[in-house]
């Protein structure tokens, strides 16, 4: 059985990742007391599962005694929730977080967690296009990138121990500051899902009153559209607070479409084709 040095973890957010994670500790180290908060119900439906040990819907009580919180909510509910953490989480605790974008989330830490209270930023770069606890899975993380804002080299055993729990689960760790991540998911993380619902929206335009093209679609296209089945409400704040990276990283995609639309007949898309084709070979290679 593994051991970790967090003895109660508050799940603060009980939805697709925060039920993933109390899972994949559960499964881990089972010894681990777990408690989950959500403001809607989701913390009980995660309680009845199996999936935490304890259910609330009060922020403080959640976070009082635990000695890591893993806030997986929301962008924005997350930023809010800073202030009651900081002052209900024990003077030894480690807060994380799970959210997509990192910029807006450290700063607001860096003016909650003024005490012993650690604040280490992080996003697991894995998911569903489901969301809620019913779609929690303990094998989310395994072999995902996993990023930690700060350096490999930080001696606060906290940290080590986060950052050896993230193995534990699967995930890899990928030591960055929040400015560097925001720009690399705006280009592997928003753009595809920017991607999706742009070709979404040119083939719904497109399908006629006899089904025609959408019903010539093969796997090719479902793969393409799989991120179009990603709800706004988790979309909207990551796009609120990556703004610029996203913007950038869509202006580049036209550069890209433009010279592919020049370039139809020509040859120089073959180059283009083997470009694309050694991207797809480093994607596919274990990590």
């Amino acid at each position: 059985m593994s051991t970790t040095s967090f003895r109660r973890v508050a799940i603060v957010g009980t939805g697709l990742i925060g039920g993933s994670f109390a899972l994949a500790l559960r499964e881990l180290f089972p010894n681990v007391d777990l408690v989950g908060y959500s403001r809607a119900g989701s913390s009980e439906r995660a309680r009845a599962a199996g999936v935490v040990d304890e259910a609330t819907t009060d922020l403080a009580s959640a976070v009082r005694g635990a000695d890591l919180v893993y806030v997986a909510l929301p962008i924005g509910a997350s930023i809010e929730s800073l202030a009651s953490i900081a002052q209900a989480a024990a003077p030894n605790a480690l807060v994380t977080d799970a959210c997509s974008t990192k910029n807006s989330i450290c700063r607001a830490a860096k003016e909650q967690f003024r005490t012993a209270v650690r604040f280490l930023g992080g996003h697991p770069m894995a998911g569903k296009e489901q969301s809620g606890v019913e779609h929690a899975d303990a094998q989310l993380f395994r072999g995902a990138p996993y990023a930690l804002m700060g350096m490999e080299s930080d001696s606060d055993p906290r940290v080590q121990a986060f950052a050896g729990i993230v193995r534990s689960i699967g995930g890899r760790p990928v030591w960055t500051d929040p400015e560097t991540h925001d720009w690399a998911v705006g280009i592997v993380s928003h753009l595809p899902q920017m991607l999706s619902l742009a070709l979404a929206r040119v083939v719904a335009d497109e399908t006629d009153e006899t089904g025609l093209p959408l019903s010539l679609a093969g796997p090719g296209l479902h793969d393409m559209l799989r991120l179009a089945g990603s709800p706004y409400e988790i979309w909207r704040d990551i796009l609120l607070t990556n703004t610029d990276n996203v913007s950038r990283a869509l202006d580049r995609l036209a550069q890209a479409v433009d010279f592919l639309r020049t370039n139809l007949a020509r040859k120089e898309l073959q180059q283009e084709f083997q470009a694309a084709n050694e991207l797809y070979k480093l994607l596919r290679k274990p990590s």
